[in-house]
């Protein structure tokens, strides 16, 4: 698997056969390779710690207690200024799936809209995450109704009363990450740069350099690929069906959403939804 510049990416699996886990964020944690996690999606509850998060190449000033979300599809990396605390949740889509609880799936299809959200309630949530640390047993395979209603609460809770986090450079917030924190807002995609370029108040040609200088991409290849994770995270985490999301993603047809998609990754959205 490679990045945008056609250097091989490290793919990470914390969970192998397991389903779900859960345990405290690791403490010497400072700085980590970009990197994928090979089948899972991860909630990630930091109650300490400073520095940044990126992820897909928008980075995000670390100042908790906050929360993020990484799909499998995602690439991310740590540069923390200070001793981390908190838990990481690792989800396996199969568990949510085997799930008797029927809105468990839409809970966690809800969550997977958001990257990052800061925690307003910070007492229970520390508290929710606590007792599923406790349930939790790393000899079985956690497939229990404790677990899935422990996991229901967490992600509800987590949407319900979290506030979406803007994105942050280091410095000076870049065109190029405008750009991402537009895309990430927009309700309704538009795979168009000329519209974007417009909203964020410059031309096109502007956009176009300051995607390469980020990410060595232009705009409409940087847009293309957010399109793509979209429609990736509504394939893997709802029932919507391709017809539903070529609609969202402004697509006037589902057979052509069906040709982009088969373009940029090789193969149709019901193969890598069933692949998923």
């Amino acid at each position: 698997m490679k990045n945008e510049r056609g250097a091989e990416l490290p793919v990470k699996d914390k969970i192998l056969e397991k389903t779900i886990k859960i345990a405290p964020f690791k403490k010497q944690v400072r700085k980590t390779i970009p990197h994928k996690h090979n089948s899972y999606f991860e909630v990630i509850y930091l109650s300490a710690g400073s520095g940044f998060h990126t992820i897909d190449s928008v980075t995000y000033a670390v100042q908790p207690p906050m929360v993020f979300f990484v799909r499998k599809e995602q690439v991310h990396h740590w540069d923390l200024e200070s001793e981390p605390e908190g838990f990481v949740l690792i989800i396996k889509k199969s568990f949510v799936d085997n799930s008797l609880d029927k809105q468990l799936p839409e809970v966690l299809a809800q969550s997977t809209a958001f990257a990052c959200l800061s925690v307003s309630e910070q007492t229970a949530v520390e508290q929710l995450f606590q007792l599923m640390v406790q349930e939790y047993s790393p000899d079985e395979n956690n497939n229990t109704p404790i677990m899935e209603g422990l996991l229901k609460v967490i992600l509800s809770k987590l949407v319900q009363t979290g506030v979406p986090v803007s994105v942050q450079n280091r410095q000076k917030q870049s065109l190029f990450q405008e750009f991402q924190e537009l895309l990430s807002t927009d309700k309704s995609l538009r795979n168009n740069v000329s519209y974007y370029a417009e909203q964020l108040h410059t031309t096109p040609q502007n956009l176009n350099a300051a995607c390469r200088k980020a990410v060595g991409q232009s705009a409409a290849e940087a847009l293309s690929k957010y399109i793509i994770n979209e429609a990736r995270r509504l394939l893997l985490y709802t029932n919507l069906s391709v017809s539903e999301i070529a609609g969202l993603l402004d697509f006037s047809d589902s057979s052509h959403f069906i040709k982009y998609y088969r373009r940029h990754t090789g193969q149709t959205p019901a193969t890598f939804r069933l692949q998923g």
